[in-house]
């Protein structure tokens, strides 16, 4: 089915690639939305993505890979945006967590000390991680939806682990060491 609107869309049906760009629309925006962590700046990913896809469409080798290619190219309009906008670090404050209330509390704590920690990946780590961990795809799958070797992949995804590390090491420094000394 998916083939079949891939084919009429080639040719130039707008109906068809309508339904292609619906019928893959949540998936991109979820993708953009992960990598750029921004929903407007997500949302204009995406309409890159379409515009692009439009006048690429007749290019495209494999139908079949429509949805591969349409991956590759979010990731690559994300990383674009964010060479552009130049606006990817993190502005942290260190803060004293609470004392812990519940289970559910420390849960939202750590999804949001890991969201700052992941704001300070570099685009191209973002996008290694949310492929292989958001999206459940082998490294060999990464490395082909990056466009990159399969050693790059897994370097990328080392580099961006152990940098996700360091600064949630970092903050969480930041937030027991003492505020000020005395002498």
């Amino acid at each position: 089915m998916q083939r079949d609107l891939v084919v009429a869309a080639q040719a130039g049906d707008h109906e068809a690639f309508e339904a292609l760009a619906i019928s893959e629309g949540d998936r991109l925006f979820a993708l953009a939305r992960l990598i750029l962590r921004d929903v407007d700046r997500a949302h204009d990913a995406v309409q890159e993505v379409l515009v692009q896809a439009w006048r690429a469409l007749p290019q495209l080798r494999d139908p079949d890979r429509f949805g591969a290619w349409m991956r590759r190219l979010t990731v690559n309009a994300c990383s674009e945006q964010a060479r552009r906008e130049k606006r990817w670090s993190a502005k942290l404050t260190a803060v004293r967590p609470p004392e812990p209330v519940a289970d559910a509390a420390l849960r939202v704590a750590d999804r949001d000390q890991l969201e700052r920690g992941f704001r300070r990946l570099e685009p191209e780590q973002r996008a290694a991680i949310v492929l292989r961990y958001y999206f459940d795809l082998t490294v060999p799958q990464v490395a082909h939806e990056l466009g990159i070797p399969e050693g790059t992949a897994k370097s990328r995804l080392h580099h961006a682990m152990a940098a996700l590390r360091a600064a949630l090491d970092a903050e969480a420094r930041a937030t027991t060491e003492p505020r000020g000394r005395t002498a």
